[in-house]
């Protein structure tokens, strides 16, 4: 956490040594430590600090709106551009929407740094028409979408805020980014296009995701999957009159049955499920298709390879014993399978020296990250080999119900400042780590 000021008087060189309040004594002797009390101390960020505490109003009244914008996914349009506007509020630089709808936005460093992205997504789970009104009982607000991920877009914002007001300088150029397609079917769509197809896809170095409801948990490591739509089709018929034809049924029960036996490793752990199983027309017929999605999940590249080849195996030879198994005088079986979601997995070390600083930020807060995996925005570029992680803006037990329609969060003002002081640290921390 190399934070760019003159270190030439002694009066400065005490000043590192001040701790803020909940800081631990000065007693680490890592260079990462040193940054850490050396960030936390001064001046800028405190004035940064100060900025959210005077503006948290404005940042419950955005929080508050954000929230009652739609956007399910694909339909992220209206909100990504009500956030165009307020990251152009907030003082950042070349805010554009790309094609694939991400709203971006650049805050100067001195350059002298790897370029840091940070990004909330703005997509929820929740239909175009789910009433998303807000309901308010003190410092406690409900609304579908409030806290994943609307509340951690406000925080951005108003970190973008207290940055430009309080004019920290950082070494890194800082890119914002309000991410589409993070949730289920958008199979990290908005992530996937700005590190493969955007203009800054060979540019940032460094990631950061801000998502989640639990401050003290670092997710640094990145669950992939792999998600099919198997359907089975055949001639169909009659129960009783074409009794004896192949059936798509028959097929898929077998491969489900087979699949639920597949046997997986533990550590690293595999998982694998059927989640939802449609078709048929009606219980007098043979239906001429039906199907099944599946969801298939590793944090090993390699074990997610082998689950994924075993499923696939299992699907042709499901039919091919149904084929075997009855008539084909009407035509046969055939499985038409579609790939509808992939997310790459992979592990940023809490060894890497960013994590390195992260850690140590954390512990001059007098806290200990919980090192996590989960399928996140982060999953794309720590496949790429960057150091990416995500992380929450509130503390745990701030919030909850998330992807219900009661989900909640608590606003009280102290907590939400503190929060604030310790996200805006880690970003920071990472924004000057050597």
């Amino acid at each position: 956490m190399r934070f760019p000021l003159p270190r030439t008087c002694a009066a400065l060189a005490a000043a590192l040594l001040i701790t803020g309040a909940g800081l631990r004594a000065a007693d680490a002797t890592a260079p990462e430590d040193a940054r850490a009390r050396q960030l936390t101390a001064s001046a800028p960020f405190k004035a940064a600090v100060a900025v959210m505490a005077r503006d948290y109003e404005r940042y419950v009244r955005e929080l508050i709106m954000l929230t009652e914008i739609p956007a399910p996914p694909f339909g992220e349009t209206a909100r990504g551009g009500a956030y165009a506007k307020l990251l152009k509020d907030a003082g950042l630089e070349n805010v554009t929407t790309d094609a694939e709808g991400n709203v971006l936005g650049l805050y100067r460093g001195r350059g002298n740094g790897p370029l840091l992205a940070v990004a909330a997504h703005l997509d929820t789970v929740f239909p175009a028409e789910t009433d998303v009104k807000v309901k308010r009982d003190g410092s406690r607000l409900s609304a579908p979408g409030i806290g994943d991920d609307t509340r951690n877009l406000a925080f951005m914002v108003a970190f973008i805020r207290a940055l430009h007001e309080a004019k920290v300088p950082t070494a890194s150029d800082i890119l914002f980014v309000g991410n589409v397609g993070e949730e289920g079917p958008g199979d990290l769509r908005g992530v996937r296009y700005l590190f493969t197809k955007g203009e800054w896809k060979d540019r940032i170095k460094r990631f950061i995701t801000i998502d989640g409801g639990n401050n003290l948990v670092v997710t640094n490591g990145g669950l992939g999957s792999r998600r099919y739509k198997v359907a089975f089709k055949g001639p169909g018929g009659h129960s009783w009159g074409a009794f004896g034809l192949v059936s798509p049924a028959f097929a898929m029960g077998n491969a489900i049955a087979k699949f639920g036996q597949l046997k997986v490793p533990t550590s690293p752990k595999v998982t694998y499920n059927v989640g939802v199983v449609t078709g048929g027309t009606s219980v007098n017929s043979i239906p001429f298709e039906v199907a099944m999605e599946v969801d298939m999940r590793a944090v090993d590249p390699a074990a997610l390879k082998d689950v994924d080849a075993k499923f696939l195996k299992i699907i042709a030879e499901a039919v091919a014993e149904e084929n075997a198994a009855r008539s084909t005088k009407e035509g046969p079986i055939v499985a038409d399978i579609k790939l509808i979601g992939e997310r790459p997995s992979g592990v940023t070390s809490p060894d890497h020296p960013v994590l390195k600083e992260v850690t140590a930020l954390m512990r001059a807060y007098g806290k200990t990250p919980a090192w996590s995996t989960s399928s996140t925005d982060a999953n794309l570029p720590i496949s790429l080999g960057i150091p990416a992680f995500s992380m929450s803006s509130s503390s745990p037990n701030r919030g909850g119900r998330a992807h219900a329609l009661d989900e909640w969060t608590d606003v009280d003002r102290a907590t939400a400042i503190s929060d604030f002081e310790l996200g805006a640290a880690v970003i920071l921390s990472v924004a000057n780590a050597p």
